[in-house]
């Protein structure tokens, strides 16, 4: 006999500045946002691909005596060091080949609001001296530049890796770990987050019902099952995106197992005949689309079908120049 299927539960979700939660512990961490977003303190966020951090980032400049004020983001795994110290610092006409005006980067913009800066456990060692000058005197010279320039900026800055681990193996810089986190937010996991699952599956299928390709009303039991088993690698992000998979591929009223992503199904993705699957298949990999790009990373992660950020990640952990 089968299964009845899987239909919207009764209790509604807590939506906080996007973010959508009936997990206690979340719940907890909104409550302690507001206390933090009171002040000026340096927050640290902690979480992993996909959990939120920039939504947590945004919702302390809102709840903040900043709102309104400018608020930028900016991820420091994205950019060679020379773009990441311009986009943070700005520049002045002539200071490199190709600065042709001048530029004022993401501190002098976001001058008495608020700017996050996304993975700043990649930021180079150089570009973490200028960073920790700022925090200690509230002011930077841009690059080409003589003069210094004052700004009011809070941080706020997120990590997926311990920032000390990074400070052991001199990545980072101890007295700066110190600097950005003055109050550490930690975001667990989806897999982590009771009852989360279902209600941001409910909450995603609602927008998907909106854009009218398809009107989802119930899951099929070992659908949901499978959902609910799943340990959610790219969280909040994979979720939405195996919802999108499915309303792509399916159709009719209720979602099924066979419309979710081969992962959900317990099947390995397919391959390419002859694609290694090992460290060295991994690094051919890499080094073959670092060469057909000439080097550029932002290309070669598409290429590969990932993000700048991953492919930076890979890199170091294959000790790829």
């Amino acid at each position: 006999m089968r299964a009845r299927p899987h239909r919207r539960p009764e209790q509604a979700p807590t939506i906080f500045h996007g973010m959508v939660t009936v997990a206690p512990e979340m719940l907890q961490l909104f409550e302690l946002m507001q206390k933090v977003a009171r002040t000026d303190a340096p927050v640290l966020v902690r979480g992993e691909t996909g959990t939120g951090k920039e939504l947590v980032a945004r919702a302390l400049h809102a709840l903040g005596p900043r709102a309104g004020r400018p608020y930028h983001a900016l991820n420091c795994a994205t950019l060679t060091p020379e773009m990441l110290a311009s986009e943070l610092f700005g520049h002045v006409r002539g200071a490199f080949t190709g600065a042709v005006r001048d530029r004022p980067g993401l501190f002098r913009l976001a001058d008495r609001g608020t700017l996050f800066l996304d993975e700043i456990a990649e930021m180079p060692l150089h570009i973490q001296a200028q960073l920790l000058r700022v925090l200690q005197t509230q002011t930077f010279v841009p690059l080409g530049a003589s003069e210094s320039v004052t700004v009011d900026v809070r941080l706020v800055s997120a990590t997926h890796q311990a920032l000390r681990e990074a400070v052991e193996t001199r990545r980072f810089r101890e007295d700066l770990m110190y600097r950005v986190r003055v109050v550490p937010l930690y975001l667990p996991r989806l897999a982590e987050r009771a009852g989360d699952v279902e209600a941001l599956t409910w909450h995603l299928i609602d927008q998907l019902n909106g854009r009218g390709w398809r009107q989802v009303e119930a899951i099929a039991a070992d659908a949901m099952e499978a959902m609910l088993e799943y340990e959610w690698p790219g969280n909040v992000r994979e979720l939405r995106n195996v919802l999108e998979y499915a309303f792509v591929i399916g159709d009719g009223p209720e979602l099924r197992l066979d419309e979710l992503t081969p992962e959900l199904r317990g099947e390995a993705p397919p391959r390419r005949v002859g694609e290694a699957t090992d460290e060295a298949g991994e690094r051919s990999r890499i080094e073959e689309a670092l060469l057909k790009t000439r080097g550029r990373k932002g290309e070669a992660a598409e290429l590969l079908g990932m993000s700048r950020s991953t492919l930076w990640r890979k890199m170091r952990e294959l000790r790829l120049p």
